[in-house]
């Protein structure tokens, strides 16, 4: 998920995407604890994503107070 991408999103959009990504990163969390986890690379993907869920989050925010 490129940064440009989350960009467009409006930042209801972006809440969602931050719970799904959250969720995702949970199951993934209780696959490695249980040794059931196939692509390990994805736990870190996952949680760069939501990092840059956060970041545009806000940058969203920031830009709407500038305004105010």
């Amino acid at each position: 998920m490129s940064a440009q991408e989350l960009r467009d999103k409006t930042p209801d959009q972006l809440r969602d995407e931050l719970t799904s990504l959250k969720k995702e990163a949970f199951n993934l969390r209780f696959q490695q604890a249980t040794g059931q986890i196939e692509n390990t690379a994805r736990m870190r993907q996952v949680r760069r994503d939501a990092a840059r869920v956060k970041t545009i989050l806000n940058e969203k925010a920031a830009a709407a107070a500038a305004e105010a």
